[in-house]
């Protein structure tokens, strides 16, 4: 129900902000700031993009939990939607997106009413030195092909001939 009422209540609020904007200012500066904000709002997502693609990188790197910069990054990618969609109500939504204190308050928000049940990683520690092992054996068969033996293709790009 809130979906709908949110498809519903967005365009009319943009319509009633383009008339209202647009008889203050008229039509072509109303539709430059739409341009405007499109193309700023371009570049500054693809800014902070590529900064949280950094911290995600060193999360990984340091085996941290890589949650806060996917929900930053999830955030970016919703602002940079919102604000290549016309209109002021969604630019102003995208642009607050973009600031990183909001995105934080989001995220604090969001923690309060989502409860993750688990999250691992493959570290190598002793912790998984504890796990039981599994005594699987899988039986198969193999043969060499002589190094002489060419491929018959051109071959697709992603394997060494």
């Amino acid at each position: 129900m809130w979906l709908f009422l949110a498809f519903l209540a967005v365009p009319l609020i943009e319509i009633a902000l383009f008339i209202q904007i647009g008889g203050v200012i008229g039509l072509w500066p109303t539709l430059g700031v739409v341009v405007l904000t499109a193309v700023l709002g371009s570049w500054l997502v693809r800014a902070q993009g590529l900064q949280t693609l950094a911290r995600l990188r060193r999360s990984f790197e340091a085996l941290d939990d890589p949650s806060e910069p996917l929900a930053h990054g999830a955030m970016i990618l919703f602002a940079g939607a919102l604000l290549l969609t016309p209109g002021f109500f969604t630019d102003a939504v995208g642009f607050a997106l973009l600031v990183p204190g909001v995105r934080q308050a989001v995220l604090v928000h969001a923690r309060k009413r989502v409860r993750m049940a688990r999250f691992e990683m493959g570290t190598g520690t002793p912790q998984d030195a504890q796990r039981p092992a599994r005594d699987e054996v899988i039986d198969g068969e193999f043969s060499e092909v002589p190094p002489e033996k060419t491929p018959n293709h051109p071959g697709s790009g992603w394997t060494r001939h």
